[in-house]
């Protein structure tokens, strides 16, 4: 008779705690994703640049009126991932009194080659039932935009592809369209 193996799965607590002692770094190249630690892909040039040109654009559009995080954790229900790029409520503290959860967040960025499936079919799934507003996978591998909103326990129920010749707004910023063409 074959014996089925679970898995333990980690509360935020734990995994915070696992960081507090020591057991993971602070630079270890992983995130608690539904209660399991899970290793994130090493960042490449290209990712790395996008990042780079997506966060310069986000903080010169929301100066003052929000905060942007690089690849900085959100803490869900059973999950702390880090999102590439988050934009954030404005917080006079810059969130030191604690990471930022869902009710903080106007927009999550995920920049996506070598994990477009997983950033569409895990965090994006993740980020709708925590009730994060919107979500955008810039897609590397097609050059193009997806774009997430309208979160329900289910999932986004707005899903939209944008391409190079349209423009997109952050949440709360409207009249600062930039060209999609920038983002990917």
């Amino acid at each position: 008779m074959p014996h089925l193996i679970t898995h333990h799965r980690f509360t935020v607590d734990e995994y915070e705690q696992m960081i507090d002692v020591g057991i993971l770094k602070h630079d270890d190249r992983v995130e608690l994703i539904r209660g399991q630690i899970r290793e994130m892909s090493p960042i490449g040039d290209a990712h790395s640049a996008q990042v780079s040109r997506i966060n310069f654009w986000l903080v010169t559009t929301t100066a003052g009126r929000a905060i942007v995080n690089p690849q900085l954790p959100i803490v869900l229900t059973d999950s702390e991932p880090e999102p590439d790029l988050t934009v954030l409520h404005f917080r006079p503290d810059f969130y030191r009194a604690g990471k930022a959860r869902p009710r903080d967040v106007l927009l999550v960025i995920e920049i996506s080659s070598s994990t477009l499936d997983y950033d569409r079919e895990v965090k994006a799934p993740l980020y709708a039932e925590a009730g994060i507003p919107e979500c955008w996978i810039v897609n590397l591998v097609d050059g193009c935009l997806d774009v997430y909103r309208r979160p329900t326990a289910q999932g986004y129920a707005d899903v939209q592809t944008l391409t190079s010749g349209d423009e997109i707004e952050i949440p709360g910023f409207s009249g600062q369209p930039l060209a999609v063409s920038e983002l990917i």
